[in-house]
């Protein structure tokens, strides 16, 4: 198929009530499993470099590996930098060929991430990349609480940056291990009704599935990142491939033993997302 952008995806996602899913990658092991769990399934797939991923491996490393995959794949890809938090690292991102950018600037007061994220969505649509920015911030498990996303604030930041997708802070939480918690349904609708671009949960993991089903379908919701759960499997399969036999040091051979797990739950995730 080919390497296409954000926008790309998302609008027909919108149109047609279905979501996207954003998969947060480590390594190669997990993008190669995720574009053959998107091809098994048939739907396109969102790859994610976070800051995790990015002290790992840099930037025009990734970009290169992202789009191997998608110009090899038969499904649409789109790589996608997560949680951008400067100029530099999204200019880094899409000279490096990456087709979408996610600028981070949800601690800011609003006029700051208003203006922050406008420059960046100005320099993305000249090279032709999307750009995902974020109102309310996103908390973390065991760690900063979130703020929810103001309805208000919300409208004024999509109509004054311009872009292509709109994360929001409506409950979720990143790295969240279980899916006992929910969605703050209200305040996504009120979103709804005074915005009209594709908007984004991050933290996906901890949604309860048959949310996350409900609101691929019938809300503004395109894009759901989904990382924590997805590690979780594999890890699993990594230490089962590892104390499988204590006497194995080939990496190549013990990695290969996650492939199937890593793909078996991606696709289980992306099937939540389908349009009916």
């Amino acid at each position: 198929m080919s390497l296409v952008s954000l926008a790309d995806v998302l609008q027909p996602a919108l149109k047609n009530g279905y979501a996207v899913a954003g998969l947060v990658t480590l390594g190669w092991e997990e993008m190669r499993a995720y574009v053959r769990a998107a091809e098994a399934e048939g739907v396109p797939v969102i790859l994610q470099a976070g800051p995790s991923c990015r002290e790992h491996t840099p930037l025009p490393v990734l970009g290169k590996m992202f789009t191997y995959l998608a110009e090899t794949a038969s499904v649409p890809v789109v790589a996608h930098l997560d949680h951008g938090y400067t100029v530099e690292e999204c200019r880094i991102a899409i000279e490096s060929g990456f087709t979408s950018v996610m600028f981070d600037g949800s601690r800011s007061p609003l006029a700051q991430n208003i203006e922050n994220t406008g420059q960046i969505v100005e320099m993305a649509h000249a090279a032709g990349v999307s750009c995902e920015g974020e109102i309310g911030f996103v908390g973390y498990a065991q760690g900063e609480a979130s703020a929810g996303t103001d309805p208000e604030e919300a409208a004024q930041f999509a109509r004054e940056t311009g872009v292509d997708a709109m994360a929001i802070s409506v409950g979720n939480v990143h790295l969240q291990q279980d899916k006992e918690g929910g969605l703050d349904i209200p305040r996504i609708q009120a979103i709804e009704k005074v915005t009209e671009i594709p908007l984004v949960i991050h933290g996906g993991s901890g949604v309860p599935v048959a949310q996350r089903v409900e609101l691929a379908r019938n809300s503004k919701i395109c894009k759901f990142n989904i990382g924590t759960e997805l590690r979780m499997a594999f890890g699993d399969a990594l230490r089962t491939a590892v104390l499988a036999d204590e006497t194995r040091f080939d990496r190549v051979q013990i990695l290969k033993e996650t492939h199937d797990p890593v793909v078996a739950a991606a696709r289980q995730v992306l099937r939540a997302f389908k349009g009916e």
